[in-house]
């Protein structure tokens, strides 16, 4: 993939049938995680957003870091564990491409 992914954004991409998508957090790093969101299989590049280094499913508001973690926000502000994302190896070369290696 070439090119660089900025700040805030969500590209989606199929590797041999796999959907991915590869983010960006507000810290500058780079993401390759499932596109799907484990609760009820929204697809991340349409109903997901950025918000700071989390990947959130705009959905019902799942949130998942860039290690894959899931959680929750309950009404009271606690972060409640729920099932995350797989994520994938990315590398991005000094060129800005964006190499993702999918992980079994």
């Amino acid at each position: 993939m070439p090119g660089a992914v900025p700040i805030g954004a969500i590209v989606d991409l199929e590797i041999d049938g796999v959907e991915v998508v590869v983010w960006r957090g507000a810290s500058g790093v780079l993401c390759a995680t499932d596109a799907r969101c484990p609760h009820q299989w929204s697809h991340l590049a349409a109903e997901g957003a950025v918000d700071g280094d989390e990947l959130l499913c705009t959905s019902h508001f799942w949130r998942f870091a860039a290690d894959g973690a899931g959680c929750r926000i309950d009404g009271k502000g606690r972060r409640e564990p729920v099932t995350g994302l797989g994520v994938h190896p990315v590398h991005e070369a000094p060129d800005g491409t964006i190499t993702v290696t999918l992980r079994p």
